[in-house]
């Protein structure tokens, strides 16, 4: 089975391994397929393929082993503690070894992510693949090779010693957005992505209710019965929630009166570009990230294709709204524009235009709709320009912001959790500046911890907002005249 080229090794000192007890070399890999999946933790086509790769180390937990290299893109990727909280966050039970300087990807000269590279028994190259693969070949071509090792008698290797990292999170598991609940008594609807729920909560913070069963999985019924697949985004009316249901590739609706759970979008597969309008449950969506809704449209991120796309809830029609399916940031007309993983979205009060941010090239961004709709840029400028800079928009920057909300106040704001920050944003659209929300407020709580990766941000009138800080498992509330803050939620 020997190939020509010899891989390099992994084993090079300092690199940080998890979920092994300790660092791993191609010696201690001999006897199997290794397959190296060369990515980092902000890239959704990345997250694609730890599926595809679970369904072959389940079949094959001998003959195969899977090896992540963790090669950051943003600079909050380079520190260990935030690539374990992901590894924890995304259930990757595999090893992981932390590649800051890029010593592993550059010895096998990889290019981008994600890429997987293929070692034979014997320590040979194999073969390469970029981009995600297609999950039944995949499967099919890693079952023709398991049948090559055994024919030419390479002994089954037995299983690595693995030593996953425990799962973090108590109450609230990496929770993502949150969302107010109109009509009646207040109260606010949360994503607890790791454990697969959606949590009711009282204007307090005190849970009321979860819809969910807590297992993984995609099950229409009732509230306790139901299962989602780390759901993301949601928004809601006074009828329904509607839930971004992120691994699933579906967008789902909870009755808000019974709890009762059914499927608006989405095949489960992993769907390519959005175009005209098609039926929703009969159109594969690419993990939808967050919601909007107003009337009878429900407005959607389509992460995995770098898109916007729009259902229209009277006619159960999905249909692509912006970005042409490629990764970018480039404006101009909505069907022509490019968009790169866009993940939050927030509709200004007259309705008439989403603004939104893009997480890959750290922008923030808006969709003019009607009869012309377009795209613009407030912010941001490329797929590798990022960094925390305030002042006039056209030189600002933020790093991979996840949630975005609409502020208000003379001329328009908008709040944005920048996520690799670990900050809130505001957008002052009449002056055309960025700034720090929290320039001086004052902490309340007994022990205070720096923000982790917040995912969300929500306005609550003039006077109240609120983080989702998702690596530290809880929800901050802002009082902004008090200029205090302190964990609402957790």
């Amino acid at each position: 089975m020997a190939e020509h080229v010899r891989a390099p090794d992994l084993a090079h000192a300092g690199l940080r391994w998890f979920n092994v007890e300790a660092p791993l070399s191609l010696r201690d890999l001999a006897g199997r397929l290794v397959i190296l999946d060369f990515w980092t933790f902000c890239c959704v086509n990345c997250m694609h393929i730890l599926p595809i790769l679970r369904r072959v180390e389940e079949a094959f937990p001998r003959e195969v082993a899977v090896i992540g290299v963790h090669s950051p893109k943003f600079a909050a990727e380079r520190d260990p503690d935030n690539v374990a909280r992901a590894i924890a966050r995304y259930g990757i039970l595999h090893p992981v070894v932390h590649d800051p300087g890029f010593l592993i990807w550059r010895s096998y000269a990889v290019r981008a992510w994600p890429t997987l590279m293929f070692v034979s028994p014997d320590g040979y190259v194999l073969g390469t693949h970029s981009g995600e693969p297609e999950p039944e070949g995949f499967f099919q071509a890693v079952s023709q090779v398991v049948d090559q090792i055994h024919e030419a008698g390479f002994a089954p290797a037995g299983r690595l010693p693995l030593k996953p990292l425990p799962s973090a999170g108590e109450r609230l598991s990496f929770p993502g957005k949150l969302k107010r609940l109109p009509g009646g008594e207040k109260a606010w609807a949360l994503c607890d992505p790791g454990h697969h729920q959606i949590v009711i909560l009282g204007d307090d913070g005190r849970e009321r209710s979860r819809v969910g069963s807590g297992e993984p999985g995609w099950q229409d019924g009732e509230m306790g019965e139901a299962r989602f697949q780390s759901p993301q985004g949601l928004v809601a009316d006074g009828e329904a929630i509607y839930v971004a249901d992120t691994w699933n590739h579906r967008v789902r609706r909870i009755e808000r009166w019974n709890g009762r759970v059914t499927t608006l979008a989405g095949t489960g597969a992993r769907g390519l570009p959005l175009g005209g309008a098609t039926p929703a449950l009969a159109t594969p969506l690419a993990s939808p990230w967050d919601l909007e809704v107003r009337g009878g449209s429900l407005f959607f991120a389509n992460a995995g294709t770098h898109q916007l796309g729009l259902i229209d809830l009277a006619r159960s029609a999905v249909e692509g709204l912006a970005g042409s399916g490629a990764e970018g940031i480039e404006d101009g007309p909505a069907a022509s524009a490019t968009l790169a993983q866009p993940s939050g979205l927030a509709l200004d009060p007259s309705g008439g235009t989403i603004y939104f941010v893009d997480s890959e090239t750290s922008s923030v961004r808006l969709l003019v709709l009607g009869e012309q709709p377009e795209v613009r840029t407030l912010a941001g400028k490329g797929l590798f320009d990022f960094g925390h800079a305030n002042g006039p928009l056209q030189g600002a920057l933020f790093q991979h912001p996840l949630g975005i909300a609409w502020l208000g106040g003379g001329g328009g704001r908008l709040l944005v959790a920048d996520s690799y920050n670990g900050a809130l944003r505001v957008v002052d659209l009449r002056r055309m500046w960025a700034s720090d929300l929290d320039d001086g407020f004052d902490c309340a709580d007994p022990v205070c911890l720096p923000a982790g990766e917040p995912a969300g941000a929500t306005v609550d009138g003039p006077g109240r907002v609120f983080m989702v800080d998702t690596n530290n498992h809880r929800v901050l509330e802002y009082r902004l005249t008090e200029r205090t803050y302190r964990t609402w939620c957790q």
